[in-house]
């Protein structure tokens, strides 16, 4: 468990935090009350960066901008708690485990070495496009301009790296930064990083969980932008996406906002299978199926601008109920499978179903989610697996897929859904593998008692290992749950 960060007020029992004892004689201090961007200086990061707000209270008197007050602070005993938690807390953004102190990596041996002085802005809200600096030495802070006043919204130290969003993404500086002390930094330029990169590929991994550590906070908006969308938390991670909550600044639409990791991004194969999701979702319009709006490259990545819908996914809703109702369980099959139909109508296999990827919304519609593994019927290509628990024999052995593979995995899911578990329970890969290959899947029965023979018949024709003895379409499997809806809705009422 992560222990609170303290905020400036707390450590120092000043009483001018809002309700504080002083509150009411001397006013609240600006930097438990700044609320500027999403609430940088309230809540869970109050006060995390006092030193950087004019007329804070401290040693018994206000205090005055930060330019006046800053030899003080540097000395003050909650500036260096926060440098010492900021250092640790920050470790996995730290950019130097990728470079050498002795500056025997290669290409730092190439890179300028700059010292900034205490009091020095080398970074300038709205500049053009320049190097990023990764710090050897000292520590600065991060300040978003807003109505002509600044604002806090970051601290860096060493082994951090300053100035990259603007690399990446080639639009001005997007806030001020400025030395807290004297500084030694290297100067990284855009062609340096792009062969850092390219030689280490873990370097790419590392800008992805980066991108994702500034954009999952509350910091300024101008951290958090992607081309017009506003990124506010992470609401999913997957093995090679990371997905947010976000809004479409024009429209104030909230959108869900899909990015690829870097590492996957340099694979040209991977890259091309992203940009096919959107494009295949895009041609896509059915209301069980997830709507996308946009896609932006940006950041060395790409993001998939996407219908944001609330609910769950069907693998929260069993892990809270442990076995689903038939007739809610056969409501979702209906609607899936009729999802499933128009996507193999229009060519296209979802190759990756499973209890994730179908999201319940709280209306009780079902929506398919993440078409990252779609492939045209047909295809014999295996770079992707799918999900191991899920993936039919033909996949398994990479012969050509078509609209019965994504039935198999339809009739594993309805296999968890009925009885709360997988059907073949090895954690091993091989071994699960082997399963997929020689056995059907079980009878749900022994598990599901009161399961109706017509969904018991669905689940098993579905899981058969040979392709040629399972439905031979989603419309054909859809006929056989369609009159069992209608009778379990009618026994519903």
């Amino acid at each position: 468990m992560h222990r609170r960060k303290l905020n400036c007020w707390e450590y120092m029992k000043c009483g001018r935090e809002p309700g504080g004892v002083h509150a009411h004689d001397l006013g609240v201090c600006p930097a438990a009350s700044d609320d500027s961007y999403s609430g940088i200086n309230a809540g869970v990061c109050g006060g995390r960066f006092c030193w950087a707000m004019a007329g804070t209270f401290c040693g018994g008197r206000c205090q005055g901008t930060f330019v006046e007050k800053r030899a003080s602070c540097l000395k003050c005993d909650f500036y260096k708690r926060v440098q010492v938690e900021e250092g640790t807390a920050n470790l996995r953004t730290k950019f130097l485990q990728f470079v050498t102190l002795d500056g025997e990596t290669p290409l730092i041996k190439e890179m300028e070495v700059r010292h900034i002085k205490a009091g020095d802005r080398f970074i300038r809200q709205g500049d053009p496009v320049g190097p990023a600096y990764i710090i050897q030495r000292g520590a600065c802070i991060v300040l978003a301009e807003k109505n002509g006043q600044l604002h806090p919204a970051g601290h860096r130290g060493e082994g951090d790296i300053v100035g990259i969003t603007s690399m990446l993404t080639g639009e001005p500086r997007t806030a001020h930064v400025e030395a807290e002390t004297d500084m030694e930094v290297w100067v990284l330029d855009e062609k340096t990083f792009d062969d850092l990169t390219h030689a280490d590929p873990d370097l790419l991994a590392f800008l992805t969980e980066l991108t994702a550590d500034r954009f999952d906070s509350r910091r300024p908006t101008a951290d958090r932008m992607v081309g017009k969308y506003l990124i506010t938390d992470i609401i999913g991670r997957g093995g090679y996406s990371i997905v947010y909550k976000g809004l479409h600044t024009g429209l104030q639409m909230p959108v869900a906002i899909k990015m690829m990791r870097h590492d996957l991004a340099a694979d040209e194969t991977f890259l091309t299978n992203f940009r096919n999701e959107a494009r295949i979702i895009a041609g896509l319009s059915h209301e069980n199926i997830i709507k996308v709006f946009d896609i932006e490259e940006r950041f060395k990545t790409i993001f998939i601008i996407m219908e944001f819908v609330e609910g769950r996914s069907l693998k929260a809703m069993l892990e809270q109920l442990k076995k689903i109702p038939a007739e809610p369980a056969v409501y979702y099959l209906v609607q899936t499978l009729a999802a499933l139909e128009y996507a193999h109508r229009k060519g296209i296999l979802h190759r990756d179903i499973n209890l994730t990827n179908i999201f319940i919304l709280n209306d009780d519609r079902i929506k398919i989610l993440d078409f990252g593994l779609a492939c045209p019927v047909g295809t014999q290509d295996f770079t992707s697996f799918g999900t191991p628990f899920y993936m039919a024999p033909e996949q398994i052995v990479s012969e050509p897929m078509d609209a019965r593979t994504d039935l198999y995995a339809l009739g594993i899911t309805a296999y968890q859904m009925v009885t709360g578990q997988h059907p073949f329970q090895e954690e091993r890969f091989d071994a699960l593998m082997d399963l997929h290959l020689k056995h059907d899947i079980p009878d749900p029965l022994p598990l599901a008692e009161n399961i109706p023979e017509s969904l018991r018949g669905f689940i098993l024709k579905c899981g058969r290992r040979d392709p040629g003895k399972r439905y031979q379409s989603a419309q054909e499997a859809l006929e056989t749950l369609l009159p069992l809806a209608g009778r379990l809705k009618k026994e519903a009422l």
